[in-house]
């Protein structure tokens, strides 16, 4: 199909020949990668499509969101008050579905041929999206889909048997748009279907992925988000050594100590957050100021890490190790305000990172924060149930004995 690129938008030909229509348009930082339809709300492209637009493009994917109303009202763009909504409820109550799934089908089309988009396209939507999402899995020739909170799917369930790709379905527990009974026969209908997955996520209403709005709900958010980005990785890409992405951003920081280096291998706004001393930085400013002043440059000189594990997933690496170094120096972001003790510590840690695209995005950082006190001598380990140096050990080699905190221990095989 016909498409015209202006700026940040692209111009598409109706397939009926009625007319034109317009999408938002983003694009990753190489310019190229897989393309994807993003499906609006009943707000139109509105500044929250607008963003999570901008957010898969930073994924790695060339996105264009398109003006599905176009045909009674182009370039609808609605916030969320009151006669907001009104007016966003009439326009989809006036919403003609089939010629709705033509645009989808002339936007795929136009992805195919565009220059930027190597490879295959996806199709996400949210709402009004979800239910167009399920329906250009049967009906397009979209690569994947996945829909956000689908309303009105039951009522479609006949095209089920016409699913030509992989789909992913995100389901609000609460939601009142698609209750209990509308679930049941999603689940019966689909749920045999090995190319379909559904999530159901408990206690949440509609749209529970919407940044800022009133039934946002965070971590319901980032995990149907992971989830969708492992089915868009799966089946279109694109594909990224993450383990080699992690690896290059410890050797800036242990090794060349290249502050401006480790900052290039992150997204432009990341964040890390050391959880036991909830040390670290959110956005580039703050961030950059923690590795300079408190991170990169006050690790002792014998610092190291010890690989014990590694999980590599579509969007995370979690790595386990051991944390290895001599307290000859304060070190502000594990023991804030502690003078050097000259103790040997050797800790577990877990570091769980995430990814947007080739880019770390942020880091989880987790230790036993007693532990590493009780190496250093502030914590007497006899009075209460921690260990030194013994965790590490242990890690390492699984034959040293268990439960040596516990005061039963001994007494319990007799019973």
């Amino acid at each position: 199909m016909d498409s015209k690129e202006t700026g940040r938008c692209l111009t598409f030909q109706a397939m009926d020949g009625t007319g034109t229509f317009t999408g938002y348009l983003a694009t990753p930082r190489s310019g190229k990668g897989p393309g994807l339809v993003l499906i609006q709300e009943i707000f139109g492209v509105n500044d929250n499509m607008r963003a999570l637009a901008n957010l898969y493009a930073e994924e790695g994917y060339v996105v264009v969101v398109p003006d599905m109303f176009w045909r009674q009202e182009a370039g609808v763009d609605l916030g969320y008050s009151p006669q907001e909504r009104i007016k966003a409820f009439s326009l989809l109550h006036a919403f003609d579905t089939a010629k709705g799934l033509e645009d989808i089908q002339t936007v795929i089309s136009a992805l195919r041929s565009h220059s930027g988009v190597t490879g295959k396209v996806g199709v996400i939507g949210f709402c009004m999206g979800g239910k167009l999402a399920y329906l250009a899995a049967c009906r397009t020739d979209a690569d994947v889909a996945v829909g956000y909170y689908g309303v009105g799917i039951e009522l479609v369930m006949d095209e089920a048997k016409n699913i030509g790709c992989d789909l992913t379905l995100h389901i609000a527990q609460l939601d009142r748009f698609c209750p209990p009974e509308a679930q049941a026969q999603l689940q019966q209908g689909l749920g045999n279907n090995p190319k379909v997955q559904m999530f159901v996520y408990p206690g949440v209403d509609h749209a529970f992925a919407r940044i800022g709005g009133d039934n946002f709900h965070k971590t319901s958010s980032q995990l149907a988000y992971q989830r969708t980005v492992e089915a868009l990785k799966k089946a279109i890409g694109p594909h990224f050594d993450l383990s080699r992405l992690w690896d290059q951003h410890c050797a800036c920081e242990f090794e060349t100590r290249d502050i401006a280096a480790t900052m290039v291998t992150m997204v432009p706004e990341p964040y890390v957050n050391h959880i036991p001393t909830m040390t670290g930085g959110v956005g580039y400013k703050d961030l950059f100021r923690f590795y300079k002043n408190h991170f990169i440059n006050s690790n002792p000189a014998d610092t190291s890490l010890i690989p014990v594990s590694r999980t590599v997933g579509a969007t995370q690496v979690v790595d386990e190790l051991l944390f290895c170094f001599t307290h000859t120096c304060e070190i502000p972001w594990m023991l804030p305000g502690i003078a050097p003790t000259g103790k040997r510590v050797e800790i577990p840690l877990v570091a769980i990172i995430k990814f947007r695209g080739d880019k770390l995005y942020n880091e989880h950082i987790y230790w036993d924060q007693a532990s590493v006190l009780v190496q250093i001598g502030i914590l007497e380990p006899g009075a209460m149930p921690v260990a030194g140096v013994e965790t590490a050990r242990k890690l390492l080699d699984e034959s040293l004995p268990s439960n040596t905190l516990m005061r039963d221990w001994e007494k319990s095989g007799d019973l």
